[in-house]
């Protein structure tokens, strides 16, 4: 049995969520910045009347800002704290995964990193990281909690 993961690119690396998590995926969006919030929290999207907390996952990774000028990509997800917008560099293809394939995460990533992501796919032309998204989500609120 295979797996759909939704997989898209952040800093020239490949990453994933399950499709079943993807509520859709949209062009950048404007957002209302909140004050003293996480550096990762880009802001909140109003979404069809429903207000959508943004997380730039650059940021979240402690990647470099994006330089190109190219508009991001949010991915909206649903999760059990409700829904949320991932910011992205550019969206990918909805790949059939077997699950079985997954490798740990290798041991020379960081351990921040580590701590986001549940493995690996070893993919023809680079490795895909799959993202715990809820280490992602709650991860958002920690400097609250400090």
């Amino acid at each position: 049995m295979s797996d759909q993961v939704c997989s898209f690119q952040l800093h020239g690396m490949a990453f994933g969520v399950s499709a079943v998590e993807v509520q859709e995926i949209m062009r950048a969006q404007p957002v209302t910045r909140v004050p003293l919030a996480d550096p990762a929290i880009t802001g909140l999207m109003n979404l069809r009347g429903q207000i959508v907390t943004t997380i730039d996952l650059r940021t979240r990774f402690g990647m470099p800002p994006r330089t190109d000028g190219v508009p991001p990509i949010n991915v909206v997800i649903r999760t059990d704290d409700g829904v949320f917008s991932l910011v992205v560099d550019a969206i990918g293809d909805v790949l059939e995964l077997d699950p079985a394939l997954l490798e740990p995460v290798p041991e020379n990533v960081p351990a921040h990193f580590r701590d986001l992501v549940s493995g690996a796919y070893k993919l023809p032309d680079r490795l895909l990281f799959v993202l715990v998204l809820d280490r992602i989500v709650a991860a958002s609120g920690e400097s609250d909690e400090k």
